[in-house]
């Protein structure tokens, strides 16, 4: 069995890498295959902390890109949040979140994800109502002329 470590600061930077690897882990996809691929990588250059992170999407282009970028760039928490296609071949685009003081960069992109989810929702609710209306609209004018 481990000891736990000495100094505090590393225990609790420890425990909260891995809760950052278990919110991170929830946000997998399984291939028909059978192996299973990430949709989502969590990357930090050396040294870095959590405040700084670099996330890869894969399968994904722009459309979610420029989305949740402006998301995320909403929360004055965030310092600074970009994001780069690798190339036009490849469907996978690198989002950098930065954030000020104590909040780990996992946080704001979970939020701006949910944030554009809502969104999307509200467009898509609206969308079908109005369908519903034209509908209904047409339904009335239908039944005026028999």
């Amino acid at each position: 069995m481990l000891a736990p470590p000495e100094d505090p600061e590393t225990a609790s930077t420890m425990e909260e890498d891995q809760e950052l690897e278990r919110k991170i882990s929830g946000l997998k996809t399984s291939m028909a295959e059978g192996e299973r691929k990430t949709a989502l990588e969590m990357v930090q250059a050396a040294g870095t902390d959590r405040h700084c992170v670099t996330f890869v999407l894969h399968e994904e282009d722009h459309t979610l890109g420029n989305s949740l970028r402006y998301m995320i760039m909403k929360n004055p928490e965030v310092e600074f949040c970009g994001y780069t296609t690798t190339h036009p071949s490849e469907s996978k685009i690198n989002l950098r979140i930065q954030t000020r003081g104590a909040l780990p960069a996992v946080e704001p992109f979970q939020r701006g994800l949910n944030e554009l989810m809502n969104v999307c929702q509200h467009v898509l609710d609206k969308f079908e109502a109005s369908i519903k209306n034209y509908k209904d609209q047409k339904a009335r004018r239908n039944e005026s002329i028999f």
